[in-house]
């Protein structure tokens, strides 16, 4: 039976960066139009948070009755390594799915957000379609789109949407950037995982475009990311704030490119879930600052 320590790093924290940095930076684009709502703010948090850790432990699960996780690199699968009973791990992700619609219907209730009810189904079926059923798409090379369209898109313009009530460059903007720098950690992933995948057919977008390509097209994403914010100089000058992580990007960047393999890539994931906290960070704190000064 696993332990509480491991149905912990069973259910990956250091992938919570990626969940947290979305309402971040739609808060902060809510803010920038007058419209910021702490309450709300925290039910996003806890519906981005529980969703993340769901498909974690859903992947878990499907990977591992399909043997996909048998010889896998990097953090503990409870299912592939027989810790805990399949059952049990499909359990938490349901849980997990549930507490997060809970969640999102108090903050459809206090937002009025109606159509995000529509939104949230959405969600809970990507996130269990990603690896689970008959033909999940995180097989077939569709991962990084629904993973840039969910946790960049929707997470930050449904944070945004249900303070403000409307959306604004800033939050486009920074959901593109926050998404690119989701999918960008994923390709570092799945770069990882390209000898085990390749050999149980899960076709990953990193299998299709190959290690090299691959390895280059996680730091075109990571450039555009902090390029972005480029684009609302003129409304936000201080969102150039996120330029001060160019430095940060350079360390995981030259590992992807070095060709570095297995075990080696582990700090690129950790460094790059950082690099999207610290992204949503400054963002906001650019856009917040900008205001405060304009008084």
């Amino acid at each position: 039976m696993a332990t509480a320590a491991q149905w912990l790093e069973g259910a990956r924290p250091r992938t919570l960066p990626m969940a947290l940095a979305p309402v971040i930076i739609g808060s902060a684009a809510a803010f920038g139009l007058g419209s910021f709502r702490p309450v709300n703010a925290v039910l996003a948090a806890v519906v981005s948070v529980l969703l993340q850790v769901g498909v974690n432990y859903a992947n878990d699960y499907s990977d591992g009755i399909r043997g996909t996780d048998d010889e896998r690199v990097g953090p503990l699968r409870l299912t592939g390594s027989g810790v805990a009973q399949p059952q049990q791990v499909k359990l938490a992700a349901f849980a997990c799915f549930g507490l997060a619609m809970l969640a999102g219907l108090a903050l459809v209730v206090l937002s009025q957000a109606w159509v995000l009810l529509l939104v949230g189904v959405g969600c809970i079926a990507a996130a269990w379609g990603y690896t689970g059923g008959k033909n999940p798409y995180g097989y077939l090379g569709l991962g990084d789109l629904f993973v840039f369209v969910f946790f960049g898109l929707v997470a930050t313009l449904g944070t945004t949407y249900t303070q403000a009530g409307q959306l604004s460059g800033a939050a486009w903007i920074g959901a593109v950037s926050t998404g690119l720098i989701a999918v960008a950690l994923l390709m570092a992933n799945n770069v990882r995982d390209i000898p085990t995948d390749s050999v149980v057919g899960k076709r990953t977008l990193a299998v299709r475009l190959g290690d090299p390509a691959a390895r280059i097209s996680y730091v075109l994403m990571l450039a555009a990311a902090i390029l972005l914010p480029v684009f609302l100089i003129s409304d936000y000058p201080w969102v150039l704030l996120v330029l001060l992580l160019i430095p940060a990007c350079l360390t995981p960047s030259r590992l992807m490119l070095k060709g570095d393999k297995g075990r080696s890539l582990i700090p690129v994931l950790k460094q790059t879930g950082l690099i999207n906290l610290a992204f949503s960070v400054l963002f906001a704190a650019g856009i917040v600052t900008t205001v405060l000064l304009r008084g």
